[in-house]
């Protein structure tokens, strides 16, 4: 019986390594293969030793685009507010680390701040001395960083579904195993291959609630550039730094002085809108813009390129004045062509308690 028994675990356990070695081997080839069917489309440049895919296009003031998490800088293309802003500004979007075609070495944790650091160095290798920079998600840490730590150089923010309070997210433990050095390489190769390929339907509807993915956001996103285990990696480690990135930079947020521009969409079930409240009212020289009809992805949206544009150039106006005028406006949902409606200024919810 004992012999039987050792010899069945032994056969099961083979069995079970044989199966991993094999989810492996396909998910390397499948990895390979959207790598070299999409290619890079743009420009690659090396900054303290890493790559990074960007794009430059556009002329006019400089403004720079910081994408979210699972996706990369082909979501503001996708979108139609990289062309948007490229009509009168010269724009400068870039592959965070490990998203699309950009590295992400193994030697650094890639915490939001450090990826700041990076990307204004690339952004200063290009010319870029001063900009406005945008934020979408995980980006507008990014950004916020950027501007903490190089006030000088960023003329302004607008920052779009950010997550700015530290609360509970039940994500960031899920994104816990998988962002682990060697544990998370194991589950990348097997079961979170597999659980990813499931599950990247239901995310990204979720992210485009409450309108369906867009076409365009297929094309030029492809899904399996999406899957392949070094932007898993990216986007599992992204999701685990959220909650520690916001809880450091929440107490710096009122030393910001540049023109802050603020934007939710309402119907956002990635990141709640009141984050975004949250942090106009610690941040009495912000402006905010609540969306109604928009989702996480609301700069997919027309009227958010509008509110995103006029972001862009009231921090150009202002040039790191002083003293900002607050106000506060929230937007019903509307065509394309109306005029943006104004209401006066609201009070802000009061702020989380312990956020502090």
């Amino acid at each position: 019986m004992n012999l039987d028994t050792t010899a069945a675990r032994a056969a099961t356990a083979g069995a079970v390594a044989l199966a991993a070695l094999g989810s492996a081997a396909w998910v390397e080839h499948r990895a390979r293969l959207a790598e070299r069917r999409h290619h890079a489309p743009h420009r690659l440049m090396y900054v303290n030793g890493v790559r990074l895919h960007y794009q430059l296009v556009g002329e006019g003031p400089p403004v720079l685009l910081v994408h979210g998490n699972l996706v990369d800088g082909a979501d503001f293309e996708a979108s139609g507010l990289l062309d948007h802003l490229a009509m009168k500004h010269q724009v400068l979007v870039i592959d965070r680390p490990g998203y699309g075609h950009s590295d992400r070495p193994r030697d650094q944790p890639w915490t939001p701040a450090m990826q700041a650091r990076l990307l204004h160095h690339a952004a200063s290798t290009l010319g870029f001395q001063r900009m406005v920079v945008v934020g979408h998600s995980l980006g507008a840490q990014v950004a916020l960083a950027m501007a903490l730590q190089n006030p000088a150089s960023v003329d302004g923010l607008v920052l779009v579904g950010g997550y700015y309070w530290p609360r509970l997210r039940l994500d960031r433990w899920l994104a816990m195993p998988a962002a682990m050095p060697v544990l998370g390489d194991v589950l990348r190769y097997t079961t979170s291959a597999w659980t990813a390929r499931a599950t990247l339907g239901s995310a990204l509807r979720a992210m485009f609630h409450p309108h369906p993915v867009p076409r365009r956001f297929h094309e030029l996103l492809p899904r399996e550039m999406l899957l392949r285990p070094l932007q898993q990696r990216a986007t599992a480690e992204d999701a685990s730094h959220l909650v520690k990135q916001a809880r450091a930079l929440v107490n710096q947020y009122v030393a910001l002085q540049t023109p802050v521009t603020l934007i939710a969409g309402r119907q956002d079930r990635i990141v709640s809108p009141k984050q975004t409240r949250w942090l106009h009212a610690g941040m009495p020289h912000s402006r905010l813009h609540l969306l109604d009809g928009m989702g996480h992805m609301a700069h997919y949206e027309p009227q958010a390129h509008e509110v995103i544009a006029a972001g862009v150039q009231r921090a150009l106006a202002a040039s790191n004045a002083a003293v900002v005028r607050p106000e506060t406006t929230e937007l019903p949902r509307r065509s394309s062509t109306s005029p943006l409606p104004r209401t006066p200024s609201v009070s802000p919810e009061p702020l989380p308690t312990g956020a502090r």
